[in-house]
């Protein structure tokens, strides 16, 4: 199975992990292309090639775009015309549009145009476009004609004339496309169009969603199966459930149990299942597959499937999913929660329906909440894309119930949705306004948006059928949502509220929302607001949310005096609240220096978080970072004052997390302890280089590298055979960049290594072997590397005194 979505494997491995860490950032980096006046015969650039369906037109169009947005564009140049389509014979290519309704575009083309679509397809509108075209030095006024569709009620697509027209035509037409010979979609999209006629409640499309059904029952591949197992588990699912057919079990218990089985030992997926050993490949964990690979087990058992693995698996994902209620967005893999925006690639509407599933109503209605609360430019961002983000937005947003549903549709959906509907009544993706087109550019989204407009029929669990367990919304309540999620824009993210008052903003740190409170911190930081007092007695507040916002503020206000803050910050480290531990010791690190007189009460916390009230040690991770992080870590660069038995306790425990970062992040000390001191760690040290973190995948190489270095920098005997199996078994994403590492340590032992170097010849032959395959311009040359330290080794008399750390002698 060819993936087409997924061209961010090719990617550098700077390059992801700078996606990971901060993808809006990375994806938004600066153009340097000036805007081109196309009306003064300058041309568009030829690396912004993604121009943007324009509704049911007809007709396609470029427009400038440039950090993640195409506020600064005025002008809009058509790309392509559909003969017979309703820019036909009126709109042709090259000709560029500067504005509709009788006004040149004046903030944001793009929302300017789709506005304008809703209106015209509106009884009001009666059908009428008008555009301003100029054409080879000549402007002037068009009107194209559309098809009346209706108003979008106040509640849309519940009680909505125009989405029920528009699921009914969208459908007939999707069924159309699915019945010809040559139809070929991948997995994904073909599974989510199978979905949707299936959820239009149609008897007429049963036959075409049973060989869809079918065809997903009997899915296999070799390729990235996470990504494409949750969609066709879900749809065979669906379909077994919606019909009674029960012929397509053993196909859906296969692939159910397939799923699980690949499931690591934390309770996560990757690109691919897990290893033999539990542990991920590549740079391990992605919630963008696993959340919907968990939904689409969850789906499965009420199917009937029945299977102890099956409800180990479901656990172990929802254990490590549920951290993430009232912190913010799940992330990209084992993550801090994102809060820059309020989703992130669509993974809280996923969210939202797997807990709606489980009946867990306070992880359901947070994630829902957090989905109603993400619109605009926030939903133009993603990983890759803005597929997912579009895909699974309404399937959140609709548990909050029709008025949620009606003031994101009001907000965002309405113009966005009909402009990504093509004449013919299909949806194509837009992607986000990037220069070039994302990683899903050519897919069909008919099925993703069809889905939105059939929520309310219920005809299916991913529309919502079976009781919600999220409290339905007031109109205020939506509304107050949407406000949350304003004020953020991906060209422009401090002005609006850098325009509020210092009021207005320590009201917001007591914001439901982890990203109200995040973006109200940011801003009395930058302004270096006085509010130091009222934080602190905000940390006493019954309101836990308040209580989170202070800690919020106190960590980001970094150019205001914060040290009287640091006494009640340390009383907080002992609420019974763990999120709120957490966000007290970022707040000390934050202050730094005058904090560090809480050094020992978190090295305590770090050596005795109860795995008990606390499964993954999250507590642990976090304290991890604030104690040991190089950059921002209390202790991080300096151990002066510590006390060392408090310190070894500490690095001993945090050692053993499972997150590979925090690994790492304890391992900093290494370099900072003297051979007297840092002995009685040797044999910890020496377990986290053998034994690989079962999750952190893409940073747990930290720790073992620099385990190794200080193995062989004091010459234990057990740090040879440590490196050589780290060679054989090593992920292989970034092997050539850790093995010059890895093979210093090596040969640092001198002689002492020369027992390994037939170890090593093998390992020599099978880098070579994997090179070969490779094209020229991809290889590593890791096996002349390994060849060298061979030679090096062979050729050393150096016979340095060894430690043994299992005799617990010098020899």
């Amino acid at each position: 199975m060819r993936i087409r979505s997924l061209t961010l494997l090719s990617m550098t491995g700077l390059a992801l992990l700078m996606l990971v860490i901060c993808p809006a950032e990375f994806i938004a980096a600066p153009q340097k292309t000036a805007i081109p006046d196309l009306t003064q015969g300058q041309s568009i650039p030829e690396d912004m090639t993604h121009d943007w369906n324009l509704g049911a037109t007809g007709a396609r169009g470029w427009m400038y775009s440039e950090k993640l947005t195409t506020s600064k564009a005025r002008q809009v140049a058509i790309t392509q015309v559909v003969n017979g389509s309703p820019a036909s014979g009126v709109l042709e290519v090259g000709d560029v549009v500067l504005g509709v309704n009788g006004k040149p575009f004046a903030f944001d083309p793009r929302t300017e145009l789709g506005k304008a679509l809703t209106r015209a397809e509106s009884r009001a509108g009666g059908g009428r476009l008008s555009l301003i075209r100029w054409r080879a030095g000549k402007t002037d006024t068009v009107t194209l004609k559309l098809d009346v569709l209706g108003d979008y009620s106040a509640t849309a697509p519940y009680n909505c004339p125009k989405s029920k027209m528009i699921l009914e035509q969208g459908c007939e037409r999707l069924a159309q496309q699915m019945a010809e010979p040559n139809y070929r979609r991948g997995a994904i999209e073909r599974a989510l169009n199978a979905m949707a006629l299936l959820a239009s409640g149609e008897a007429k499309y049963l036959p075409l969603v049973k060989r869809e059904a079918q065809w997903a029952s009997e899915f296999r591949t070799n390729g990235y199966s996470t990504w494409y197992y949750g969609y066709v588990i879900s749809l065979v699912a669906e379909y077994t459930m919606a019909t009674g057919d029960k012929s397509l079990m053993p196909g859906l218990e296969r692939l159910t149990l397939e799923a699980a089985h690949g499931q690591s030992i934390v309770g996560s997926w990757g690109h691919r299942f897990a290893r033999d050993n539990g542990i991920l490949g590549g740079y391990g964990m992605m919630n963008a597959p696993g959340v919907p690979l968990t939904i689409g087990l969850v789906l499965a058992r009420e199917a009937g499937v029945s299977d102890p693995q099956l409800d180990l698996a479901i656990e172990r994902s929802v254990k490590l999913l549920r951290f993430y209620v009232d912190k913010g967005c799940i992330p990209y893999g084992d993550h801090s929660p994102w809060i820059q925006t309020h989703d992130d690639n669509g993974k809280n509407g996923m969210a939202a329906v797997l807990f709606n599933l489980l009946g867990d109503q306070e992880a359901a209605t947070y994630f829902s909440r957090m989905s109603v609360a993400s619109h605009g430019a926030e939903r133009d961002c993603g990983h890759t894309g803005n597929y997912f983000n579009m895909l699974w937005a309404m399937p959140g947003v609709n548990l909050s119930g029709p008025s949620a549903t009606g003031a994101w549709m009001n907000e965002f959906g309405n113009w966005y949705f009909d402009l990504a509907r093509q004449h013919d009544d299909s949806f194509r993706h837009q992607g986000p306004p990037e220069p070039k087109p994302d990683s899903y550019r050519n897919w069909d989204t008919s099925g993703a948006y069809l889905l939105a407009y059939a929520m309310p029929l219920k005809a299916i669990r991913l529309t919502g059928k079976g009781k919600s367990s999220v409290p339905t919304l007031s109109r205020s309540e939506a509304q107050a949502l949407i406000e949350d999620g304003r004020g953020w824009a991906n060209d422009d993210r401090d002005s609006f509220y850098d325009k509020l008052s210092t009021t207005q903003l320590m009201e917001r740190l007591s914001n439901w929302s982890p990203i109200v409170r995040e973006r109200a911190g940011m801003a009395l930081g930058r302004r270096k607001a006085e509010v130091v007092p009222q934080l602190i007695k905000m940390l006493s507040d019954e309101d836990l949310h308040t209580r989170y916002g202070a800690c919020q503020g106190l960590k980001l206000m970094s150019s205001v005096d914060r040290s009287s803050a640091v006494a009640a910050l340390q009383k907080t480290l002992d609420s019974d609240d763990l999120w709120l531990r957490i966000l007290a010791a970022e707040a000390l690190a934050g202050i730094g220096q005058p904090a560090k007189v809480a050094v020992p009460q978190l090295l305590q916390r770090l050596a005795s978080c109860d795995p008990l009230k606390d499964p993954r040690l999250m507590e642990q991770r976090y304290l991890s970072f604030v104690l040991f992080d190089r950059r921002g870590g209390l202790i991080g660069r300096s151990l002066d004052g510590v006390d060392r038995q408090l310190l070894l306790d500490a690095v001993r425990a945090g050692l053993q997390n499972d997150d590979g970062k925090a690994r790492s992040t304890v391992g900093s000390v290494y370099q900072q302890l003297t051979l007297d001191e840092i002995r009685p760690l040797l044999p910890a040290i020496h377990e986290a280089v053998v034994q690989t973190s079962p999750s952190g995948i893409m940073f747990a190489d930290g720790v073992r590298i620099e385990g190794l270095r200080v193995l062989a920098r004091h010459h234990v005997e057990e740090g040879m055979q440590a490196a050589v199996t780290y060679l054989q078994n090593q992920n292989d994403w970034g092997n050539a960049k850790r093995t010059p590492d890895i093979l210093k340590s090596l040969v640092s032992y001198g002689a002492h290594a020369q027992k390994y170097i037939p170890d090593l010849e093998k390992i020599a032959d099978q880098f070579a072997a994997e090179d070969a395959k490779r094209r020229p311009q991809s290889r590593n040359g890791m096996d002349k590397m390994v060849q060298d330290a061979i030679n090096q080794i062979k050729n050393s008399n150096d016979r340095p005194t060894l430690i043994n750390i299992q005799q617990g002698k010098v020899g």
